[in-house]
């Protein structure tokens, strides 16, 4: 009777090159990702003197984008790691873009402008789930 496991082992491997196949297909790998997500708050957390602000906006963006500079809102045309609407966009003096850099600062721009303090900004959207 023939051994299974030399079929079932080629299965496999066909299986997990199918998924890397797809995995690179389908963008940056997981630690790709994650590098870039750090850079990102690197960035951001440069701009604050207060530990408690940057821990703040750390949990605004993350759960408004998970600090993807690509999140894009089904619904509406907010966009970006702050999510903002196009409106939004306008009044921080920087236009819209893919670039997470420019889309930090403007981030940084309408919450110092609308809420005073990352702090006021995050209680604001628990309690109305925006900012």
């Amino acid at each position: 009777m023939p051994s299974r496991t030399p079929r079932r082992a080629l299965h496999l491997i066909t299986a997990a090159s199918a998924m890397t196949v797809a995995l690179t297909a389908a963008g940056p790998s997981v630690a790709e990702a994650a590098s870039a997500k750090q850079a990102y708050k690197d960035y951001a957390a440069s701009g604050f003197r207060s530990p408690a602000q940057f821990d703040c906006l750390e949990l605004l963006w993350e759960a408004e984008s998970d600090w993807n500079p690509y999140a894009q809102n089904p619904t509406s045309t907010a966009y970006g790691i702050a999510q903002f609407i196009d409106a939004t966009w306008a009044t921080t003096g920087i236009a819209k873009t893919s670039n997470p850099y420019r889309q930090i600062d403007a981030g940084l721009i309408y919450i110092d402008e609308r809420y005073g303090t990352s702090c006021d900004a995050w209680a604001f959207h628990q309690a109305n789930n925006w900012y």
